[in-house]
C-alpha cells in the first residue's frame, strides 16, 4: 500500500487520501508457520567447505597473487600514523603474561593483507585498503560474477567512503540485485577505528568472493555488499570515534555524521535481508579493574534488541544464523558467548547484554526489518596480538552467516515478506511500546584469571536484553504530523529509507498533541556511559491530548501503514534520549503530532 505512494507517477498535486478502505481493514494478523530448521539436502550439499581451509602452513593469498599488477601501486604505511598507535604494542607490553596469552594459538591458517604481513606495526592503510578493492574489481571476471566499487561519499576528513558489490546479477545497481530475487547480504567492518579485526577480515572475505575464491559459489543464491572500512578517519588515528568526536556506531537513528548516512543511504538503496556489523571489545580493561579477570571468548555474538522489532526476524536471527554460527566457530576451536558489556564507572559492577536503545547499528538496521546481527572479537587493547587468531574468528563467522543466507533464500524472503504486510497493517491498531529496558537478574560468566590463564567463574548482576520490559507504551497512531520547520528531520526519515509525504492543501486531522509535563536537560546514555560525541539534549515528559488540529499546506505526513513503522516511532516520540525531538532535529512539541485517524487530505510527492 505505501509503495504505491513512492511509486505511482503524480502530476504537482494528487489527491492521496491514506488508503482509508485498506486501513480500515488492516489487523494484525497471526504468525504463519515457521519453516523447517533443517535445510534440505540439495542446499547443504551445495554450500561451500567452511572458511578457512584449515591446512597447516597454509597462506591466504593477495588478490592477485604475491605481487600486484603493475597498473596499482600498493601505499606504504603512511609515516602520519601515530608511532605509539595501540595496535603498534610489541608481545612483551600486553597486559597480561604467557600463561593467559597460551589460550589464544594461532590458527593453522594464515591471512595475507596489508595489514598483516609480518613485521607491520600498523594494520592496512586506507590507501592499501583503496588499492586492494580496485585490485579485485579490475582483475579479470569469471563467469558471470561482477564485482564493483561503490563510493559513498567521502569521511569528515576527506576519504572516500566505498563500497564493494559482489553478485551475478546483470549489473550491480540496486535494480539489478533486486531483479535477481536473491537476498542481499551488508558487511560493515570498523565503525570503530581501533578495532581492526572485522576490516582485515572483510578484505579476506571480499577476495574469497571474487572470482575462483572459495565464496564465489553462494553467489547463484545471493548477492554481498561489503563496506570494509565505514570510519576511516578513526582508523588512521587508531582511535574509536570518527574525526569529530562521535561514536558513529550511536548515530544510526539520528544520522549526524556523514560516515552514518552513508550506511544509512547504502542499506536504503539495497535492502538487505541481512546486515553483519564486525567490531572488536575490549580485553582487559574496566574487566580487570572490576572483576580481577580478563575476558576469554573469542567471539561475542549478538541480534538486534530493541523495542518493537518484528518476531519473526529476531527468531531467524536466532535460529538460522546465530546457532549454526555458533557451530561453525566451535568446529574451528573457537568460543563464543552471547554479546555482553560494563560501563566505564568503576564502581558499577553490572553486565550488560548490549543496549536496548535504537541508536546503534546493530538495532536501526533490525528495525528495517532484516537479520541484524553483531560480531565481536577480542581486540580491543592487545595491539596487534593473536590477530590471525582474530581475523580467523571473523571470517569464519562471517562465512557462516553468508551460508545461512545461501540456504535460507527462499525462507527469508518469505518471512519478510510477511514482517513488512504485518507491519503496514498495526497502523491505527492497538500499542505501540515507546521505550523498554533489559530484565535484570544474575549470571555466571565464564573468564580468564589473570595469572594461571585457567577459567575463572565470575557471578554478575546481568541486564539481559534478550527479555525487554516496557517502561512506556502508546496507542500506535496511523501516522505523524511535522510542521514544515521539522525539515531536517524529515531529511533524516528519507535517508532512512521512511516514506514522507507533503501536505498539498490545508486541511484538520484528529490528532494527539504533545502536552509537556516536565524538562530538563541531560546527555544520551548507552550500557558503557555518555556517548562520545554527543550534544545536550532535552529530556521531556508528556502527557497526549486529543483534538482536531489544522494542517497547513507545506507540513508533512509520515504514514504507519509502511514496513518501516517503527522506525519512525523511534524517531518521532519525543520523550525518549534518541527522539528527533530530544536532539533537537524537531525544533518544539507543536511541531509534531500523533494523527490518530485515517486523514483526508491532499498530498504532494517529497523531492
Amino acid at each position: 500500500m505505501t509503495q504505491t505512494f513512492a511509486s505511482t507517477p503524480v502530476p504537482a498535486r494528487l489527491a492521496l487520501a491514506c488508503a482509508a478502505a485498506l486501513l480500515a481493514a488492516c489487523t494484525s494478523t497471526p504468525l504463519p508457520p515457521w519453516p523447517s530448521s533443517t535445510s534440505s539436502t540439495e542446499q547443504r550439499s551445495t554450500a561451500p567447505a567452511p572458511l578457512p581451509r584449515a591446512q597447516p602452513g597454509v597462506v591466504v593469498p593477495a588478490p592477485l597473487g604475491s605481487q600486484p599488477p603493475s597498473s596499482v601501486t600498493v601505499s606504504p604505511v603512511r609515516p602520519s600514523l601515530p608511532a605509539a598507535a595501540p595496535w603498534a604494542a610489541a608481545p612483551q607490553d600486553l597486559p597480561y603474561g604467557p600463561a593467559v596469552a597460551a589460550r589464544f594459538p594461532d590458527p593453522s591458517v594464515r591471512y595475507d593483507t596489508p595489514g598483516l604481513a609480518d613485521g607491520r606495526r600498523a594494520f592496512t592503510t586506507n590507501a592499501e585498503m583503496a588499492d586492494w578493492l580496485r585490485a579485485l574489481v579490475t582483475q579479470p571476471s569469471g563467469p558471470g560474477t561482477r564485482l564493483a566499487l561503490l563510493n559513498l561519499g567521502t569521511s569528515q576528513r576527506g576519504t572516500p567512503l566505498q563500497a564493494l558489490v559482489a553478485t551475478r546479477a546483470k549489473g550491480t545497481d540496486p535494480a539489478s540485485l533486486e531483479a535477481t530475487g536473491r537476498p542481499t547480504v551488508l558487511l560493515v567492518g570498523q565503525q570503530h577505528g581501533d578495532e581492526p579485526a572485522g576490516s582485515e577480515a572483510l578484505l579476506v572475505v571480499a577476495r574469497e568472493l571474487a572470482p575462483g575464491g572459495l565464496l564465489e559459489p553462494l553467489l547463484d543464491r545471493i548477492n554481498v555488499v561489503l563496506v570494509p572500512r565505514a570510519n576511516p578517519d578513526g582508523a588512521d588515528a587508531a582511535q574509536r570515534v570518527t574525526a569529530s568526536g562521535v561514536d558513529m556506531n550511536r548515530d544510526h537513528l539520528l544520522l549526524n555524521t556523514p560516515e552514518a548516512r552513508a550506511l544509512a543511504v547504502l542499506a536504503r538503496n539495497y535492502r538487505p535481508i541481512a546486515v553483519l556489523d564486525a567490531h572488536e571489545y575490549t580485553v582487559v580493561g574496566r574487566f580487570l579493574q572490576k572483576f580481577h579477570a580478563i575476558q576469554r571468548y573469542d567471539a561475542l555474538l549478538q541480534h538486534a534488541t530493541t523495542a518493537n522489532l518484528p518476531e519473526f526476524m529476531t527468531k531467524a536471527a536466532r535460529e538460522w544464523y546465530r546457532d549454526p554460527m555458533v557451530e561453525a566457530l566451535r568446529a574451528q576451536n573457537l568460543s563464543s558467548e552471547w554479546y555482553y558489556t560494563t560501563s566505564t564507572d568503576p564502581q558499577d559492577l553490572r553486565v550488560s547484554m548490549g543496549g536496548t536503545q535504537p541508536d546503534t547499528g546493530r538495532n536501526v538496521n533490525g528495525l528495517k526489518n532484516t537479520v541484524s546481527l553483531l560480531i565481536e572479537t577480542r581486540g580491543v587493547g592487545i595491539g596487534r596480538a593473536h590477530i590471525q587468531r582474530r581475523v580467523h574468528t571473523q571470517v569464519t563467522a562471517i562465512a557462516s552467516a553468508l551460508r545461512s543466507t545461501a540456504e535460507r533464500a527462499a525462507n527469508l524472503e518469505q518471512v519478510r515478506s510477511y514482517v513488512t504486510r504485518d507491519i503496514s497493517a498495526q497502523a491505527c491498531h492497538g500499542q505501540v511500546v515507546i521505550e523498554a529496558a533489559p530484565t535484570a537478574g544474575q549470571r555466571d560468566l565464564t573468564m580468564l584469571d589473570p595469572d594461571t590463564g585457567a577459567d575463572r567463574t565470575v557471578r554478575v548482576d546481568w541486564n539481559s536484553s534478550l527479555e525487554l520490559r516496557t517502561l512506556k507504551a502508546r496507542a500506535r497512531p496511523c501516522g505523524y504530523w511535522l510542521a514544515a520547520g521539522a525539515a531536517p528531520a524529515i531529511e533524516r526519515l528519507k535517508l532512512l529509507g521512511l516514506q514522507v509525504m507533503r501536505v498539498a492543501e490545508p486541511g484538520s486531522v484528529l490528532a494527539d498533541t504533545y502536552a509537556e509535563t516536565a524538562r530538563e536537560s541531560g546527555v544520551r546514555q548507552d550500557v558503557r556511559g555518555t556517548i562520545a560525541g554527543g550534544e545536550d539534549i532535552v529530556r521531556v515528559q508528556v502527557t497526549p491530548m486529543r483534538a482536531a488540529i489544522d494542517v497547513p499546506a507545506g507540513s508533512y505526513y509520515v504514514p504507519l501503514n509502511q514496513p518501516l513503522a517503527n522506525l519512525a516511532v523511534a524517531a518521532l516520540e519525543p520523550d525518549t534520549q534518541n527522539s528527533y525531538f530530544a536532539n533537537r532535529l524537531i525544533p518544539g512539541l507543536s511541531d509534531t503530532a500523533r494523527v490518530m485517524a485515517t486523514p483526508s487530505l491532499v498530498f504532494e510527492e517529497t523531492d
